[in-house]
């Protein structure tokens, strides 16, 4: 699909302008340039369903780095148990609105639609530990150039569900088949500024994959450590008055990267949930 129906880059996506695009939020409902649409904050972040720890964060960091590495796709791995612990199972899709919509107030209308929309949070196993895929946008694009997102977009009437979207939306974008990615579970649905509730499917890609990104909208597709997403230290967050409240804005920073907004909050998402399984 086009990547003006995608809702998972750094700033969030939402539904179609008149142009056919989608309506993201430009300098004329965002908090200022390079701030976030999907506002979203580090405190506010749920792990539902899953029992709360008391490990620390600095004993988060090393489980991380010790669980999920190569043998991350072995049957009874430790993190394999873990990770399907955390999220919500394929066949029991969360139907909550979003975890963030608190954070909204204020910039959403009342009783508005919900656009659905999924997309793909892919680990890819690696003898140095296990990889986040990602993406990056073409810089030509009128919405979100050259922005970080996942692959995914708007779910279509002929997708069967949310899995079936995700899937087709990985495979349209950056050319990796459905043979190749083993589907776990969903984290909790983000709903963006514009009106996209957005599912994220997590699923583990054959690190045999070779990406074909489709040029009109992917630049590049490149992996991040896991244990660098699950570190809290790597991600920060910036606070600004906007509309009347405070508003949160969410980033990690990767060599020639910058991994923000919707994309850092479905993130931040991941980290909670496996924190909550110890």
């Amino acid at each position: 699909m086009s990547g003006r129906d995608r809702p998972g880059e750094g700033r969030a996506a939402g539904p179609r302008a008149a142009d056919g695009r989608v309506a993201g939020a430009d300098a004329a409902n965002a908090p200022g340039p390079g701030d976030t649409a999907a506002i979203d904050s580090a405190s506010n972040a749920p792990a539902s369903s899953a029992p709360a720890s008391n490990a620390s964060a600095s004993d988060q960091r090393i489980a991380g780095d010790r669980d999920f590495d190569a043998d991350f796709l072995a049957g009874d791995s430790r993190a394999r148990t873990r990770l399907l612990t955390a999220l919500h199972p394929l066949d029991a899709a969360p139907e909550d609105d979003g975890w963030n919509l608190d954070d909204l107030h204020g910039l959403l209308p009342d009783n508005a639609l919900r656009a659905q929309a999924a997309v793909l949070v892919g680990l890819v196993p690696r003898p140095q530990g296990v990889q986040v895929l990602l993406t990056r946008r073409t810089d030509g694009l009128r919405q979100h150039g050259g922005q970080v997102s996942f692959p995914g977009g708007r779910i279509e009437p002929d997708d069967e569900d949310a899995v079936a979207a995700a899937l087709r939306e990985t495979f349209e974008e950056i050319g990796v088949p459905p043979a190749q990615i083993a589907p776990l579970g969903f984290l909790d649905p983000l709903v963006t500024i514009t009106g996209f509730r957005v599912l994220p499917l997590v699923a583990t890609v054959d690190p045999a994959y070779v990406a074909a990104p489709d040029p009109a909208e992917v630049a590049a597709v490149f992996e991040v450590p896991l244990a660098f997403l699950l570190d809290p230290d790597n991600l920060t967050t910036r606070t600004l008055e906007y509309k009347g409240r405070a508003r949160h804005v969410l980033e990690y920073r990767w060599p020639d990267q910058r991994i923000w907004g919707a994309t850092a909050s479905m993130l931040l998402n991941l980290r909670q949930r496996l924190e909550a399984v110890r």
